[in-house]
């Protein structure tokens, strides 16, 4: 699509409709000289070119892209608007909006019943999923896996509850003896699970954690933040399809967070959470006499805690999934081509003597470091950051991410490490841009010649340290 078209058209829409309310003039205190913008438009313009490609498949680090042409349109023409979707009176068309995704992705979840909202983030979507836990378990603390994101930990803080971190397992995932032995203690009321770490997109067995709510009475929560919208693969056939046990448990469980502005390729911030029981509802009851007056109905902001909120966003994410639906035919071809991309990066850093796979991805994030002898940690560590700085200072540029794999972590996976020291970086590369698909074996050639350089590097200096 032409972006540039469709943003012309999108200010002459809205014109067109503010036109109808009659003429009236700007207030002179908004008016700003041509000459005066054109000044500070190239300053600003100038600044912004500090930032890395996000959009180019040459970077391969953060979980960071641009968002689709649709939500670049939908949001900047709601924007002319600005609608408020805290209530049906700062946003009547864009709260009907958000309520027609949200049943979209409640639906892609297979909930039958559900109530829940669009916020500013994943953050956000959580601490709302864990007030409602504690408000429906008083006194009781929160488990999660030691690889979740950090939000819960911290949000658990900001709740005034307990924390209750569970081990993992060797490929990264929840350990579950482990929980169940947190649980016998009867201080844990709900378990997070992660559809999707963002260290390593590891999957939490979310089926089998199903038994374990039955026998302690928790409530379970799935932080689908990175990988909610995989569900969309789940037991597809072909080398992109994933099992399909974990992500049909979803609907099972109490409540699920999603950020769409990972892969449902929105603008930040886009989060959601959804709960499958519609009377949690009631642990928003607040009293706002000015807000709430042209209707009847459930506002929004009955059912947040968060007060306004842009309804661009549900502008941008409506338009979007009117083109690219949350199906298997739709968004999910966008998420085949990075776990195509993923997958194909894994088995070449298998077949590679410069390159060492550090864990096969689950969903569409590579982990992996540079082959150095002696193999030590610290080796590692020291080459996988000189790779990570060379990559990005390079003519022929590639940007990678690190992530710091503690010693047990490291030795459980490759136990012939010498672990000289308490841990080490080691690659990671996100492709959830699906022209992934088409450059990742550039990528690779490009990696795997700054190994070698670094490699050689160091032989050398072994050389001559040893002279």
């Amino acid at each position: 699509m032409d972006l540039q078209h469709w943003l012309g058209r999108a200010t002459e829409a809205i014109q067109e409709w503010a036109d109808g309310f009659g003429p009236y003039e700007p207030h002179p205190s908004l008016h700003v000289d041509d000459d005066r913008f054109a000044a500070a438009f190239q300053e600003f313009t100038g600044r912004l070119g500090d930032n890395y490609p996000f959009f180019h498949p040459h970077y391969a680090g953060q979980m960071l892209k641009p968002p689709h042409p649709a939500a670049v349109v939908g949001y900047l023409t709601a924007m002319l608007i600005n609608p408020n979707n805290h209530a049906l009176d700062g946003g009547p068309a864009t709260a009907r909006m958000e309520r027609e995704v949200v049943a979209q992705l409640a639906a892609m979840f297979g909930y039958d019943t559900h109530l829940g909202h669009l916020t500013t983030s994943g953050t956000i979507a959580n601490l709302e999923a864990l007030f409602v836990a504690r408000e429906l378990h008083p006194g009781r603390g929160i488990a999660y896996s030691a690889d979740a994101h950090y939000t819960h930990g911290r949000m658990c803080h900001v709740l005034g509850i307990k924390g209750h971190p569970v081990p993992t397992d060797e490929h990264g995932r929840m350990d579950l003896d482990a929980l169940e032995d947190i649980l016998r203690g009867g201080e844990v009321g709900t378990v997070v699970l992660t559809t999707g770490t963002t260290g390593l997109g590891a999957v939490d067995p979310v089926h089998r954690a199903l038994a374990l709510r039955e026998r302690y009475g928790v409530r379970l929560h799935v932080d689908a933040a990175y990988g909610g919208f995989f569900t969309l693969l789940a037991g597809a056939e072909g080398p992109e399809g994933i099992p399909a046990e974990p992500w049909r448990a979803i609907a099972r469980c109490d409540s699920v967070v999603i950020d769409p502005h990972k892969h449902g390729l929105q603008p930040y911030g886009c989060g959601a959470v959804l709960f499958r029981d519609p009377e949690v509802g009631r642990f928003y009851l607040h009293d706002s006499p000015y807000t709430y007056f042209t209707s009847s109905e459930l506002h929004l902001g009955e059912i947040s805690l968060e007060c306004s909120r842009a309804g661009a966003s549900a502008a941008a994410l409506w338009l979007t999934f009117r083109l690219l639906p949350p199906t298997p035919a739709g968004l999910g071809r966008v998420l085949a081509a990075g776990r195509s991309a993923a997958l194909r990066w894994s088995d070449l850093i298998t077949a590679s003597e410069a390159l060492e796979l550090y864990q096969r991805p689950e969903l569409d994030i590579v982990s992996y470091f540079p082959r150095v002898e002696p193999a030590t940690l610290s080796g590692i560590d020291a080459a996988s950051a000189r790779i990570l700085a060379e990559g990005m200072a390079d003519a022929d540029p590639v940007f990678l991410s690190t992530l710091r794999a503690d010693r047990d972590a490291f030795t459980t996976r490759h136990p012939r490490a010498d672990a000289d020291s308490d841990g080490a970086r080691v690659l990671r590369s996100v492709l959830m841009k699906p022209e992934s698909e088409h450059h990742v074996e550039h990528l690779h050639a490009r990696v795997e010649e700054l190994a070698r350089a670094v490699s050689g590097a160091s032989s050398r200096a072994r050389v001559l340290r040893a002279q």
